[in-house]
């Protein structure tokens, strides 16, 4: 099933969305660069999201202050992860997802709290997961939280909404329209075969599933309580 289009007139160009899906190809044709010339996994282990070595800099900070500068870059690690993906049917679903449901959204909450709920989202689920597994060596990468936040955002803003969707069948797509309600689910559904296209990224498992998945509900959660609170 791959959504099409909510069919709501936008009053105004949703210029965030289009930014954020810009920045998102273009990071992830740098890495297939990056792959190529077996620089990738160095690239995702600076920029994606490592709970252990964010912990680690929490600790020092108490023994040598330049530390300080250590964990503000860590910590800016939450916002570069969430442009970076590790396979192709990851970032395939999440622009497909974020062109159909944000530029809808956009155009209802404005440009500057549409961009304020995707990062706080990523950031918010990103801070969750080093709490949880403060351990973890895998990094943690993909917009997929931010994403989950839209659509929990586009469900409470649109119930009823109805979503124009191409049903593939063999060699034969058959149109329909299926209520946003079912997209929320199969959002979750989906996860799953995000491993599908995998990029070379060592260590191993980054983005496996696991915590990370069940966060991505909250990412929900987060999204909704946005809208109710500008509400």
């Amino acid at each position: 099933m791959i959504p099409i289009s909510d069919r709501r007139p936008n009053r105004h160009q949703p210029i965030v969305n289009y930014w954020l899906i810009g920045i998102n190809i273009a990071v992830f044709f740098w890495e297939l660069q990056l792959e190529s010339t077996g620089q990738l996994s160095g690239f995702v282990n600076s920029w994606g999201i490592i709970p252990a070595h964010i912990n680690e800099a929490i600790q020092a900070i108490f023994s040598n202050s330049a530390a300080w500068l250590v964990l503000i870059g860590h910590c800016l690690r939450l916002i570069s992860a969430l442009f970076i993906h590790a396979s192709f049917s990851q970032i395939l679903s999440n622009l497909i997802f974020l062109w159909v449901f944000g530029k809808s959204l956009e155009n209802c909450l404005g440009h500057r709290r549409y961009l304020i709920l995707y990062l706080i989202a990523g950031i918010c689920t990103g801070i969750m997961q080093i709490l949880a597994e403060p351990n973890l060596i895998v990094p943690l990468i993909g917009a997929n939280s931010a994403i989950a936040a839209i659509l929990g955002a586009y469900y409470f803003n649109f119930p009823q909404a109805k979503i124009y969707t191409v049903l593939p069948l063999l060699l034969i797509y058959i149109p329909a329209e299926i209520p946003v309600i079912f997209y929320l689910v199969w959002w979750f559904v989906q996860q799953f075969f995000y491993g599908i296209g995998s990029l070379n990224i060592q260590p191993s498992g980054a983005n496996a599933l696991g915590l990370a998945y069940w966060l991505q509900i909250i990412g929900g959660l987060i999204g909704i309580a946005y809208i109710k609170s500008l509400k």
